[in-house]
């Protein structure tokens, strides 16, 4: 099968577009035909040995994959082959075929495109799972995105209005901030050109914010978690800047406040039942026009390098997706 193939970790331009063998389904386990697979920025990352895991050499990166079931595994009941899914892999989605456990595969719901369809699984699910599981986000709340036009960034805004909060969407530039506010935010900041602080202050009457959702990291995360109030929450989401803050300890003691990891792989794989539920319910808001995945750009398979690149760079608004 055609793939891109990492054989050696590095940065994108080291990736290489070649042959692979076919995967061989276990028992229990989907083979599926890919036919669309979105870019996450732990691409980025697995690519150069930097991720939670380092998969063994050659291996494809990606994970948010929708295509058409070709073979399941002696065990599986659930699937069957022709049938039009979605599905989680760690790795090996920028490939023409991957074999994935049952349990990470969801049905495409009727007239979704598999574009669309590859693009939500992690940046919804990472989403909805730190507003709602880990950070409790109530009607009414004050919630500040960073990063609010990237991958996840957008989707935290999207899910936040949804769930009744007030959003302060905060990025880099005018243009990805019209986005934000298309997709529900109420407020923005472009911390490129305002300080974020004060522009916290002014927007919220002094009060400051209750929860921060921060994908980003670096010089951005103190005043975000100074600008909490009394009680409020910090989502850790991940480091797109590449650097990983030093927050000063007495900041949670003075404001009661709490600064809360989130990892959704980790939580999809040790609570699939909760998980479960939670991606049935995003599927059900995306069908029903709730909610929108915003693609902002397609590639071709032997493209996927300069995808990353891309993403690397933060030059994406929403999701890319690579089509076979």
């Amino acid at each position: 099968m055609k793939a891109i193939i990492c054989d050696t970790f590095g940065p994108p331009s080291s990736l290489k577009y070649g042959e692979l063998p076919d995967p061989i389904p276990g028992a229990k386990d989907v083979l599926i035909k890919i036919k669309a697979c979105s870019v996450n920025f732990p691409d980025t990352l697995i690519i150069q040995g930097k991720y939670q895991f380092k998969p063994e050499f050659p291996f494809s990166p990606g994970s948010d994959v929708a295509g058409i079931v070709e073979t399941v595994g002696a065990e599986v009941k659930a699937f069957k082959p022709g049938d039009k899914v979605i599905a989680m892999t760690p790795h090996g989605g920028y490939a023409e075929k991957v074999a994935v456990n049952y349990k990470t595969v969801f049905p495409i719901p009727p007239g979704m495109e598999m574009e669309v369809a590859s693009s939500f699984l992690m940046t919804y699910g990472t989403s909805y799972h730190a507003l709602k599981d880990r950070g409790n986000l109530k009607e009414g709340e004050t919630l500040l995105v960073l990063g609010a036009a990237g991958g996840v960034g957008l989707t935290a805004v999207e899910l936040g209005e949804l769930m009744g909060a007030k959003v302060i969407a905060c990025a880099s530039s005018d243009e990805k901030l019209q986005l934000c506010k298309e997709y529900g935010a109420d407020e923005v900041i472009n911390y490129a050109s305002s300080d974020l602080r004060e522009e916290i202050k002014r927007l919220t009457d002094g009060k400051g914010i209750n929860m921060v959702y921060d994908p980003v990291g670096g010089d951005l995360s103190e005043p975000a978690l100074r600008s909490l109030n009394w009680g409020g929450r910090h989502l850790v989401i991940g480091f797109a800047t590449g650097d990983i803050p030093r927050i000063p300890w007495n900041l949670p003691l003075l404001k009661g406040c709490q600064i809360v990891g989130v990892f959704w792989g980790s939580f999809a794989q040790r609570f699939p039942g909760e998980n479960m539920q939670n991606t049935m319910e995003i599927i059900q808001w995306i069908s029903t026009g709730k909610l929108k995945p915003h693609i902002s750009k397609t590639y071709k398979l032997k493209d996927a390098p300069q995808a990353l690149i891309d993403i690397s760079e933060r030059k994406a608004m929403g999701k890319i997706v690579i089509s076979m």
